[in-house]
């Protein structure tokens, strides 16, 4: 299964040691950690302006985060919206990570606003359709979801904290942090997310995360896609 990443942004260069990498390689870890697994990825530089040509230039396709917001009005923001439109049209599979999350809800008619109650950081619990514990590290969510799309996955801090549109699965989380990355990024951070809810997330990194399930959820939900797309073919 040959899955689209489309790079939204990179890792800052001072984290590289901490991650083992950009975007790719954590994703990889993730979703392909033995080299005998049967996903390939494909990636483009969304954030430099590439973009594929066409929505069925690869099985699925994989949105990562970024510090931009959906709702920047950047060319290559706009672009990946139109692309994001063409992949939901040609029933592609498409799963969205933090920024990739709220990006597909707005490009498809939700909503996505700076989250009144703050930084949503640390280790936190999902509950609904795609329940368990997540690393989370942002400022923006999605308040409204398209028409017809279905909440998956709630959070305390965070209603919509997954959810699905047909092809499209969106997921506010970071599945591919590991621990260490998010401590890195929260030490960083803490000037602008204040230190007592720094402390508290910092605090909450000692509990287990579910990553493994969630990625075996998102490797179904993109193999489901891919193999109803090759019989309807």
């Amino acid at each position: 299964m040959r899955v689209g990443l489309l790079m939204c942004d990179h890792v800052d260069a001072q984290f590289r040691g901490v991650t083992g990498g950009d975007y790719d390689d954590m994703f990889a870890a993730l979703l392909a950690p033995s080299p005998v697994a049967d996903v390939e990825f494909v990636t483009y530089d969304v954030v430099g302006g590439e973009l594929p040509t066409a929505a069925m230039e690869c099985d699925a396709w994989l949105l990562t985060g970024s510090r931009f917001s959906a709702y920047d009005d950047e060319a290559w923001i706009h672009a990946l919206g139109a692309f994001v439109r063409d992949l939901h049209a040609a029933n592609a599979p498409t799963v969205g990570i933090c920024f990739g999350h709220q990006l597909l809800a707005h490009a498809l008619g939700g909503r996505v606003e700076r989250a009144a109650t703050g930084w949503g950081v640390g280790a936190q619990l999902v509950d609904g359709k795609l329940p368990g514990r997540l690393l989370f590290m942002h400022q923006d969510q999605v308040v409204e979801l398209p028409d017809g799309a279905e909440t998956m996955g709630i959070a305390a801090h965070c209603p919509i904290a997954a959810f699905s549109f047909g092809s499209v699965l969106g997921i506010q989380g970071h599945p591919e942090f590991t621990t260490e990355y998010e401590r890195a990024l929260l030490d960083h951070r803490v000037s602008s997310i204040g230190p007592d809810v720094t402390a508290a997330a910092i605090a909450s990194l000692a509990e287990p995360t579910d990553e493994t399930a969630i990625a075996r959820y998102i490797l179904a939900f993109m193999r489901e896609g891919f193999e109803c797309s090759a019989s309807a073919s």
